[in-house]
């Protein structure tokens, strides 16, 4: 089954169009990473795609459903987005805003019950902040923040998952563990992951698909390993990009 498709869609910001008659599918078990140099319309893209921007032109389609015409609860169940910066407008606990992942399962007046605490304090636990349970979001560092935003996003529990750097302002322990915790969901066969990254390295060590946007609104789309080529990577870049191994055979690539 289909997570998202993605047919002859235009994205632009008003009067710029940033990318024209973009087509790709993900599926379940699909990890996409989404490269591309500053301002070429990543943020932009991942927005539209969760219904946040208006698309110029094309379709988008969740789960089979034209995701224009579905209720914007029923999208929250189904798609989460993982957005740069995370505001905490009002002062709210480490758990508190955890739970906030549960309001789309949730009627309207429903109050969170012992059911969605346990699953709050597990996605807490799977990102390194067991112990951060009441503590005030604004006492939190940067990357200790952005831990939270990615918990909160797991208790949200979307199949679909759009993630903006979610290595975004994490130590380097950190990032490999988010990226594995990230890659174990589309392992699990019930997920489908769309994420921008800025690092090469780590995109092609966790990512097995790949959405390149090149400067001027021109795009590549489909398999990691074909598409990460040292022409691909040197023009999205405008920068000589070469691929080398190191002693485990491990295949890096080093900007010359």
């Amino acid at each position: 089954m289909e997570l998202l498709r993605v047919t002859e869609l235009d994205v632009g910001i008003g009067q710029r169009s940033l990318l024209h008659n973009l087509n790709f599918v993900i599926e379940p078990g699909q990890c996409w990473v989404l490269l591309g140099p500053n301002g070429v319309g990543k943020t932009t893209l991942l927005h539209t795609i969760a219904g946040l921007c208006p698309a110029q032109g094309g379709s988008l389609w969740l789960e089979g459903h034209a995701l224009a015409r579905m209720p914007r609860r029923v999208v929250a169940q189904r798609l989460g987005l993982l957005p740069q910066v995370s505001k905490d407008n009002f002062p709210s606990t480490v758990l508190e805003t955890a739970l906030t992942g549960r309001h789309p399962h949730l009627s309207r007046w429903q109050a969170e019950g012992p059911d969605d605490e346990q699953l709050a304090r597990s996605a807490l636990a799977q990102m390194d902040l067991q112990d951060y349970a009441d503590r005030l979001c604004q006492t939190l560092s940067g990357g200790e923040r952005r831990r939270l935003a990615l918990a909160t996003l797991l208790v949200q529990a979307p199949a679909l998952l759009l993630l903006d750097e979610p290595s975004n302002h994490l130590d380097l322990r950190h990032q490999i563990a988010v990226l594995q915790h990230l890659r174990g969901l589309a392992d699990s066969g019930k997920h489908g992951l769309l994420l921008s990254l800025h690092d090469i390295n780590l995109a092609a060590r966790y990512c097995d698909h790949a959405l390149l946007l090149f400067t001027g609104g021109n795009w590549l789309a489909g398999p990691a390993k074909e598409l990460f080529t040292n022409d691909n990577l040197s023009r999205l870049y405008g920068h000589p990009i070469t691929a080398t191994q190191t002693t485990t055979g491990q295949q890096v690539f080093m900007p010359l």
